[in-house]
């Protein structure tokens, strides 16, 4: 028979030899245990699956007689429902932590992505998401994380500013001190487009944990995006013959070779850089760019220009005999890796410095739409799978229709004649029947 807890009855508990529990008449299987070190410990006993069980609830007096009890009922609510609390908690504190997740998501699901993309992805995971998540729980974290997050993404993080000044060094007659160089002065520049990234990369690797059974939910299913401001830089005619110029100027005609192909074909950097000779069919003038070096993973078959088949002819005879590549790099079987030293000094040249290599594509689109070619084709061949991608170019083709309404409307307008008002002055009204 148990005894009705209180505080009085658990203080006057005597400690003893051994240890001893105490069982609440109220509550069955609720009680308070006494340790000979003089610790005292609610408990609850229970049976589940056939098997008799013993959890603790807490230490007196951190845990009150009332707030124990009504623990225990709660307890023994959810061992009616079919549950085990000792388990419950068991599972729970072996539950795998963010760390764990992150290490399983670039182990079995970045290797299926392209090897830009899984670098991209990898970076964002260990440093923007691991450092503040590392060791919490996967089950612990809800989409007000997510959105705190992604608000301390969004406002970036101080940058070192890359143009400094060197101190000018003391004339040697004079031994002075030399000034310590000041570090550079560091820019804050906010980064919203990032965090929509991350949190597109939170929303597939928390969907991986469902399926992994690693919780139940998506914390990241609906985080808020960030506007994002479309980059749209096309090339003028003067600015692509000042870039030609540059190209046949300088004598690294292997790196100008790259930029060429990627303003005859609208291919990207990565894909033109990695082409092989035997991705081209020159008779047929077709391009089969293979999946591992495209972005959507998917064999791509596009036409090419005379121009391009004779820039590929041409590294033909410029490469080694059995070499690969068009555009091999300095490792011997390797492409070429880096083009970023080519392209400033490019840029520099041809006095296009806010030009990326990536405009080159839109330019091409640019020139397409000038020739009347619509969404579809530009799609196709620029490798897009949806639609949206290419819609960005959509605006371009009201310049040819601009044109054309134009024209009509100055065929239509009223014509202006000379007439004498009343005061003997002239002026031009429109000759309106």
């Amino acid at each position: 028979m148990g005894t009705h807890l209180t505080e009085r009855v658990v203080k006057a508990a005597e400690i003893g030899t051994r240890k001893y529990v105490i069982f609440d008449e109220v509550c069955a299987g609720f009680g308070i245990c006494v340790f000979e070190s003089g610790r005292k410990t609610f408990i609850l006993i229970y049976r589940a699956a056939g098997r008799q069980r013993r959890m603790t609830i807490g230490t007196w007096p951190s845990w009150s007689v009332i707030a124990a009890r009504e623990e225990a009922k709660r307890l023994k609510r959810n061992i009616d429902r079919g549950e085990d609390p000792m388990d419950t908690r068991t599972n729970a504190r072996h539950a795998p932590t963010v760390d764990e997740l992150i290490e399983r998501y670039i182990d079995e699901h970045l290797p299926k992505l392209s090897a830009s993309s899984g670098k991209d992805q990898a970076s964002m995971v260990r440093t923007l998401v691991l450092p503040e998540w590392r060791s919490r729980k996967v089950t612990d974290i809800t989409p007000t994380d997510v959105d705190r997050l992604l608000t301390k993404v969004a406002a970036g993080r101080p940058r070192v500013w890359k143009k400094t000044v060197k101190p000018v060094p003391a004339p040697r007659a004079i031994k002075a001190k030399r000034p310590k160089p000041k570090s550079p002065p560091k820019t804050f520049k906010p980064t919203p487009v990032r965090a929509n990234r991350v949190g597109e990369v939170l929303r597939k690797m928390f969907s991986l944990a469902v399926t992994w059974k690693m919780r139940a939910d998506n914390p990241a299913t609906s985080f808020r995006k960030r506007p994002e401001t479309a980059r749209e830089r096309f090339l003028s005619f003067e600015e692509i013959q000042r870039l030609a110029d540059a190209l046949c100027a300088d004598p690294d005609q292997r790196a100008a070779g790259i930029i060429r192909l990627c303003m005859l074909t609208g291919a990207r950097c990565g894909e033109a850089r990695t082409a092989t000779f035997d991705q081209f069919n020159l008779d047929l003038a077709i391009w089969t760019k293979q999946a591992a070096y495209t972005k959507q993973r998917r064999v791509h078959r596009v036409p090419i220009s005379h121009e391009a088949v004779a820039l590929i002819r041409l590294r033909g005879d410029a490469v080694p005999k059995g070499c690969a590549y068009l555009f091999p790099g300095d490792v011997v079987g390797q492409p070429v890796v880096n083009l970023k030293r080519f392209w400033d000094r490019m840029r520099l040249q041809a006095d296009i410095p806010d030009v990326r290599i990536h405009d080159l594509r839109h330019t091409f689109a640019s020139l397409l739409v000038s020739g009347g070619a619509s969404l579809e084709m530009i799609g196709r061949l620029l490798g897009h799978t949806q639609i949206g991608t290419t819609q960005r170019y959509a605006h371009l083709i009201d310049s040819p229709l601009r044109a054309g309404v134009n024209a009509v409307g100055e065929m239509l307008k009223p014509r202006l004649k000379v007439v004498a008002t009343d005061n003997g002055s002239a002026v031009n009204r429109a000759n309106v029947a």
